[in-house]
Parts: C-alpha cells; sequence; structure tokens
C-alpha cells in the first residue's frame, strides 16, 4: 500500500478513534469557551470539517461555498461526527483510486483568505492528515482540562492494530 493510502486510512482510524472519545462529553464540555482561536472544542471540530471540505472540492475541481475557516454555526456534535466519517471515507476511497502519476498532477486553487495556490494531489493529502492531526492536539489539550484523557492516535499504534488484523 502507498503511504498516502496509509496515511489516509490513519486519519480515518484516528479520527474515528478520537470522536468515539469525545462523544461522551456533554454538550456543555463541546461548547464551554476555551482560550482557542476557535473558540470551543465543538467549533475546533468543525474547522477541521470543513477544511477536509475545502481540499475535497479542490481535488474535485467544484466549489466549497465557504468563505472563512471559522465558519459560524457548527452542527451538533452528532451530526459532525457522522460528517467527519463520511468523509474520512471518501479521503480513503479517493486515495485508493489515484496511482502515482495521478498523484503527482498538480491541482490549482484559491485560498479561502485569498491568493492562488498549487499542490499535487499527494501534498494535499497529506495536507489533510497533517492539518486533521494539529488540530486533534488541540481539543486533546482541551479534553484535559475536563479530566477526559484523550485516546492513543499515533500512527505507531494505527500500523500495530492494523498488522494484527491482516490490514
Amino acid at each position: 500500500m502507498s503511504d498516502v493510502k496509509t496515511m489516509m486510512r490513519y486519519k480515518a482510524w484516528a479520527d474515528e478513534v478520537f470522536l468515539a472519545r469525545i462523544a461522551q462529553l456533554s454538550e456543555e464540555q463541546l461548547v464551554a469557551p476555551q482560550p482557542i482561536l476557535f473558540g470551543n472544542m465543538l467549533r475546533t471540530l468543525h474547522h477541521s470539517y470543513a477544511m477536509d471540505r475545502v481540499w475535497q472540492a479542490h481535488l474535485l475541481g467544484e466549489a466549497h461555498g465557504y468563505t472563512t475557516r471559522n465558519p459560524d454555526n457548527p452542527p451538533s456534535f452528532d451530526v459532525l461526527h457522522q460528517m467527519q466519517l463520511a468523509m474520512d471515507a471518501w479521503y480513503v476511497t479517493y486515495a485508493d483510486a489515484l496511482n502515482t502519476e495521478t498523484l503527482g498532477r498538480i491541482v490549482e486553487f484559491e485560498f479561502i483568505g485569498g491568493g492562488d495556490g498549487a499542490m499535487s494531489r499527494g501534498d494535499i493529502l497529506l495536507h489533510v492528515v497533517n492539518h486533521t492531526t494539529y488540530h486533534r492536539g488541540h481539543v486533546a489539550d482541551m479534553l484535559y482540562h475536563c479530566a477526559v484523557f484523550p485516546p492513543t492516535t499515533d500512527l505507531p499504534v494505527f500500523l500495530r492494530e492494523n498488522r494484527a488484523h491482516g490490514v
């Protein structure tokens, strides 16, 4: 399996494990003010999903409809949870369909904040994984303040568990 395919599977696994832990929180905990740009856990998770959608749109050559990286009015956690799992499944399927040539193809896009950008499909996919990992870290820190311990979502754990299951 290529590194990009592995990384997309890793992201899907890490999001699933992490969001399952978040699902144990109350609505009050999810929206409690936090000293972070996005304001709370739910909005941070929504930002991660929204940016996954933005990059998906760039890969598909379609409009994403976002005008900010910090969208207002996130859906409920239950809805966002399902949306994120579906998005992750899309990325796994998308990566599976790519070959070396298509991974290297350049995608041109416009950044939400303005300005033109261009990245290979492979670099976009790796950015999506890295971006989500970064924000899972933000939310993990907030969990500690709620006396909730985040699950271990490290790549070596994913690789060990998947080898054990023959994947």
